[in-house]
């Protein structure tokens, strides 16, 4: 049981801090508001690493489904323990959202536009194109786990130094491939929150658009599977 708590745990923290860094950001009357992209990703960045350096000595610090996915394919965790970590991993999100929305309570309140509201929960893609965007999150996804399966490889050679090499490759990620979908990469991170935001008694808050929420699901999914035999072919 405690590898499946430290998943609820650890994604808990990546979403308090990922999500509360957009809330920061796009909120009005915040300290960090209009701070722009570069803000956004650099707080993903240390969300990863935070939650992993936390959690990561317990269950590996997967955070994320299409991970968890992606090792069991490749034979780096057991298929019996795949539920239990993606169940952690989307009550974590949740609750994490849940917190995020607490927190910044006031700045919901005063802020009138529901797309800068669901943004804090949920990504989007600014041009909605499902084709292009499930390509966007299938390659993003899969070069974040190809990154992952490099840097904790035993011949790696970067030891602990790993968790700084993931939470980097998600720092670019963000800056080179962000910017069309807004790079879920993660089916938690997006679908967690997006239920969250559904039931929250959040003022004003629109819809939360199911009709995109399967992009960031799949998306993933796909991208860290693709990712698993891409790296195997070397």
């Amino acid at each position: 049981m405690n590898m499946y708590i430290a998943e609820f745990i650890g994604t808990m923290v990546l979403i308090i801090l990922g999500n509360g860094v957009v809330a920061n950001v796009v909120l009005a009357k915040t300290k960090g508001n209009n701070s722009g992209w570069i803000a956004i990703t650099t707080g993903w960045c240390f969300a990863v690493m935070v939650a992993a350096a936390i959690t990561g000595r317990v269950s590996g610090a997967h955070l994320n489904p299409a991970v968890t996915i992606a090792l069991a394919v490749n034979g780096g965790l057991a298929w019996n323990l795949v539920a239990g970590y993606i169940i952690s991993q989307m009550l974590g999100a949740m609750l994490g959202a849940c917190i995020v929305w607490l927190f910044y309570k006031n700045h919901f309140e005063v802020e009138t536009d529901a797309d800068a509201k669901l943004a804090c929960f949920t990504t989007g893609a600014n041009i909605k194109s499902p084709v292009n965007n499930f390509f966007s999150e299938v390659v993003a996804t899969c070069v974040f786990v190809m990154a992952i399966l490099g840097i904790t490889h035993p011949d790696s050679g970067f030891g602990p130094m790993g968790t700084y090499m993931v939470a980097s490759a998600i720092w670019g990620i963000g800056l080179s491939l962000g910017g069309t979908t807004g790079y879920a990469i993660n089916p938690a991170r997006d679908l967690g929150p997006r239920i969250a935001h559904a039931f929250l008694p959040i003022p004003g808050k629109g819809d939360s658009d199911w009709s995109y929420a399967w992009i960031p699901v799949l998306g993933p999914i796909v991208g860290g599977v693709l990712a698993v035999f891409i790296f195997n072919l070397m």
